[in-house]
């Protein structure tokens, strides 16, 4: 009798891996595991991935031979038997290179394979006041200057990751209300202007370039080398001239259906508020935003006015004085954050909220006032002030540094793809 097969909800089965995917398997698992450790040995290595130690000794030879890994000295345990050498991830050699573009910055850096920032320039810039076009030659000219200052010290990014503020998908972006963009090929746009900067070493391939909402990558940089211990779900938003949201899972980010989940800074809090550059009313970055903080101060649009971080500084600097103008715009815009962010615990349920951008240095007004609100408006009654789960971000943690280790990571995951 002759059967059809089963499609419907069936997976396909996948060929049997071969020698040479197994062999790439193993170089990536041992590779990560040096990584996230930090230094370790061989022994650790085949004791925590469940492979033989000649097998991880076989396999680290060939990644030492790579250039991916370096042999550090000695280690002793305290028991019998010879001492170990010490592997680490080479701090030469394949890197990434990120690149945030934001309203009023660019700013650049370089990491290795240990994921440390060895290369950084931040740049102001009024990326308002340009067309797409040159905004992403002015960043493909920093980021041209930083390889070459990567090159001196034989770091050869593998790619480049740009962080954007705004709706980001397969290389476009398509709205950024604060840049004044839309339905920009982003990708394509700074490929063809560093190409025409940067020659690359002889024979080697044109950097792939690919892009992402600042926010996920600056939650990423949190996760990866922030303070959070352990956890692993949280919200992390990113206070600039708007406000970005990013929203990660058990280490994993929620990217939504179409990859524009965490726009919180376009959240409602007052239907009847002012208009905001994305069309609607009200919008929480209208009360939290830089642009909006510093007005409701006096510190913008005004005689005198300070603007960008200098007029941050004075913001903050004032608020920590106690002047009334500064004090109230800082806790109003607290309080907006928390009655926004209260709506978005109630349905997440994260462990943390991490507040990052401008707003750490505005932590002792703006934090009491956020606090607050979540512990008013959140039902579960875990937000209480005295568990700490508002958290300033990690002075470590940037969304240019962020983009750059997701480079990295791709590194990690498959190492011959970037050595040969």
């Amino acid at each position: 009798m002759k059967t059809t097969p089963r499609t419907g909800g069936a997976h396909p089965v996948e060929p049997k891996a071969d020698k040479a995917s197994v062999r790439r398997h193993n170089l990536s698992l041992v590779l990560r595991t040096v990584h996230e450790a930090g230094e370790t040995t061989r022994a650790s290595v085949a004791a925590r991935v469940g492979l033989t130690r000649a097998a991880v000794s076989s396999l680290v030879e060939q990644l030492l031979e790579r250039g991916l890994l370096v042999e550090s000295g000695k280690t002793f345990s305290g028991q019998a038997g010879r001492p170990g050498t010490v592997l680490k991830a080479a701090d030469t050699g394949p890197a990434g290179l990120g690149v945030e573009i934001n309203v009023d910055y660019v700013s650049v850096c370089v990491v290795d394979l240990a994921g440390t920032d060895r290369v950084r320039v931040t740049e102001p810039l009024d990326n308002r006041t340009a067309g797409a076009a040159e905004v992403l030659e002015r960043a493909a000219r920093v980021a041209a200057r930083v390889l070459g200052s990567a090159a001196a010290r034989d770091l050869h990014p593998a790619g480049v990751r740009l962080a954007l503020p705004g709706l980001v998908s397969a290389g476009t972006v398509h709205q950024a209300p604060n840049l004044g963009w839309n339905r920009v090929e982003a990708d394509r746009l700074f490929a063809a202007a560093l190409g025409g900067l940067w020659p690359g070493r002889p024979g080697a391939p044109e950097l792939p370039v690919a892009s992402d909402n600042e926010a996920n990558v600056a939650a990423l940089a949190e996760l990866w080398f922030g303070g959070l211990g352990e956890v692993r779900s949280f919200l992390h938003l990113t206070g600039e001239i708007g406000v970005g949201g990013a929203i990660v899972v058990n280490g994993q980010l929620l990217r939504g259906a179409h990859g524009f989940a965490g726009e919180i800074g376009h959240l409602a809090v007052d239907g009847n508020g002012p208009l905001c550059r994305c069309g609607s009313h009200g919008c929480l970055e209208q009360y939290a935003g830089q642009s909006a903080l510093l007005r409701a101060a006096g510190l913008e649009d005004g005689a005198g006015a300070t603007a960008g971080a200098a007029g941050v500084e004075e913001l903050a600097r004032r608020a920590d004085a106690g002047e009334a103008r500064a004090v109230a715009a800082v806790e109003e815009a607290g309080r907006r954050l928390g009655l926004a962010l209260s709506g978005a615990v109630n349905l997440l349920d994260p462990e943390a909220v991490v507040l990052g951008g401008i707003y750490p240095r505005l932590m002792p007004r703006l934090g009491p006032a956020v606090d607050g609100e979540l512990a008013r408006r959140v039902v579960s009654g875990l937000w209480t002030p005295a568990a700490g789960r508002l958290r300033p971000a990690s002075a470590s943690a940037d969304a240019a540094r962020g983009a750059a280790a997701v480079v990295i990571r791709e590194v990690l995951a498959d190492p011959l793809a970037y050595t040969g």
